[in-house]
C-alpha cells in the first residue's frame, strides 16, 4: 500500500470525505453540498456517484480493490478533491483509510448518521449496549464471539442471503429463537423493515443494501462462547494434541493477554490457545506454527468455528525454523518442542522488554530444558497436575492426568 504523505509542510484542506445516505444529495449539510461541488474529481461508488447527481466535478468509480485508486488521490495532493462514501466514512468505512495516508489537517470530514446509529434509531436500541460489526468483506463466522445470551447486535451484511446464512448458524447453535430484523436501504424512498425469528426464518427478496440486528435467544444447552479461558475441550476439534481446559486456562492467565498484542504459539497442535487468546480481545492476533500439515489444517477448521479464523494465522513448518519470518510478538508460548535447541533462547530474543514466555512440558527432556532455561535466567518454574473423577468397578476414585511443568518468564 502506498505510504503516507509526509506531515510536513501541512497543506490546507484538500480532500473531502462525504458520506451519503439513501436520500442522496437531498440529505447533505449545505457545507457537506458545497464541498461536493468544489471538488474538480469525485471518486466513488457507482451507486454513490449516482445518488450524488448532478456532479461538476469529473467522476471517478472506485476500482477493485479499491487501494488501487489510493497512488492517484495521493498525488492530487492539494487540488480540491472529494470521496463519497455510504454513512459515516470513519464507522468501518474509507474514512480512516484514508487517514492513514493523508494528515488528518488536510482532510474535511462531513458524515452522515451511521447504518448502526439509523438501525438503533428504528428499533430504539441503545447503541452503547449493542455489539456494531460487520460481515461485509468479512467472514461469517466472526459473529460467533457476540452471540451471548440476551445480547444485541447489528452487523452490516454481505448482501441479500447473509440474513438466512446468520439464520441457520444461529439455530445450528442452539439460538433459534433468536429473532432477526432486516432493515433495507434505510433512510431513502426503498426503506423496509421486516423480522422473523431464525428457526423458521423465510424473508425474500431481500435487497443487497441491508443491516442486520439480532436479539440473541439461546437454550440452556445453546453453544456459547465462554467468556472466560479454558473452554470444554470438546469445542476443539483435535487428535489428542491440545492444551487440555484447566491447564489452558492457567497458561493464558501467565501469557496475560493485552489488548492489540500478537502471540506466538509453537508447537499449536489445534491451535486452542492461539484461539483463546484472539477471544480475549478483538484486536488480538496470533501465529500458529504447527509442523504437521493436518494439524495445521485443523487449526484453520478450530479458528474459524470459534469466530478468530480472520486473526490466527497458521505457518506451517518446524517452530526454529518459522521464526525469522514471522511478525514480532509480544507474548510467545511454546507447547511442543521445548527441547529443541535453541528454540527458548531465540523465543526470548525475538520479545520485546516486559514480553512474556510461556513453555509448558510434559516429557523428561522437556522438562530439563525448563530447568535449565530457569537455572540460566530465572523466571518462574512450577508443575501443574489436574485429576478427574471418574469409574473405578462400582465406585468412583481420582484418575490424574500427566503433569505438566510450566515456565513463566517477562523479558526485562
Amino acid at each position: 500500500m502506498t505510504g503516507p504523505l509526509s506531515p510536513e509542510p501541512a497543506l490546507a484542506p484538500w480532500l473531502a470525505i462525504v458520506g451519503l445516505g439513501e436520500d442522496g444529495r437531498a440529505g447533505l449539510s449545505p457545507a457537506a453540498a458545497a464541498a461536493l461541488d468544489a471538488a474538480e474529481v469525485v471518486y466513488g461508488g457507482r451507486r454513490h456517484l449516482a445518488l450524488a447527481a448532478p456532479l461538476r466535478a469529473e467522476e471517478r468509480p472506485w476500482p477493485s480493490p479499491i487501494s488501487a485508486a489510493y497512488p492517484d488521490i495521493l498525488a492530487r495532493r492539494g487540488r480540491p478533491t472529494c470521496l463519497i462514501a455510504t454513512g459515516d466514512p470513519f464507522h468501518f468505512g474509507i474514512g480512516a483509510e484514508i487517514a492513514r495516508l493523508v494528515p488528518a489537517g488536510e482532510i474535511r470530514a462531513f458524515p452522515q448518521p451511521s447504518a448502526f446509529s439509523l438501525a438503533a434509531a428504528r428499533l430504539g436500541w441503545s447503541l452503547p449496549e449493542t455489539a456494531c460489526i460487520t460481515l461485509h468483506g468479512r467472514d461469517l463466522f466472526g459473529v460467533v464471539p457476540h452471540l451471548q445470551p440476551g445480547a444485541r447486535i447489528l452487523a452490516l451484511s454481505w448482501d441479500g442471503s447473509t440474513p438466512a446464512t446468520v439464520a441457520a448458524l444461529l439455530t445450528e447453535r442452539g439460538m433459534g429463537g433468536s429473532r432477526l430484523t432486516v432493515l433495507e436501504a434505510m433512510g431513502g424512498p426503498r426503506e423496509r423493515l421486516r423480522s422473523d425469528i431464525a428457526k423458521d426464518f423465510a424473508l425474500t427478496d431481500i435487497d443487497p443494501l441491508n443491516t442486520l440486528a439480532v436479539a440473541v435467544e439461546a437454550t440452556p444447552d445453546a453453544r456459547i462462547v465462554s467468556l472466560s479461558p479454558g473452554l470444554d475441550d470438546a469445542w476443539f476439534e483435535n487428535d489428542g494434541q491440545l492444551t487440555k481446559a484447566e491447564i489452558r486456562a492457567i497458561t493464558l492467565a501467565a501469557l496475560r493477554p493485552r489488548a492489540g498484542e500478537t502471540l506466538w504459539d509453537l508447537g499449536a497442535g489445534a491451535g486452542s490457545v492461539s484461539i483463546e487468546w484472539c477471544l480475549r480481545h478483538p484486536a488480538n492476533r496470533a501465529v500458529a506454527v504447527e509442523r504437521r500439515d493436518d494439524r495445521a489444517e485443523r487449526i484453520g477448521r478450530n479458528a474459524k468455528s470459534l469466530g478468530v479464523g480472520a486473526r490466527v494465522a497458521v505457518v506451517r513448518g518446524a517452530s526454529a525454523e518459522s521464526l525469522a519470518d514471522l511478525p514480532a510478538p509480544q507474548a510467545v508460548f511454546v507447547g511442543g518442542g521445548v527441547a529443541e535447541p535453541g528454540l527458548l533462547a531465540a523465543c526470548r530474543a525475538a520479545l520485546p522488554s516486559a514480553g512474556r514466555l510461556v513453555a509448558n512440558a510434559v516429557t523428561l527432556e522437556g522438562e530439563a530444558a525448563l530447568l535449565a532455561a530457569y537455572t540460566d535466567t530465572g523466571g518462574r518454574l512450577r508443575r501443574l497436575s489436574v485429576a478427574h473423577a471418574a469409574p473405578v468397578g462400582g465406585l468412583t476414585g481420582w484418575r490424574p492426568a500427566m503433569p505438566v511443568t510450566q515456565w513463566v518468564w517477562t523479558k526485562p
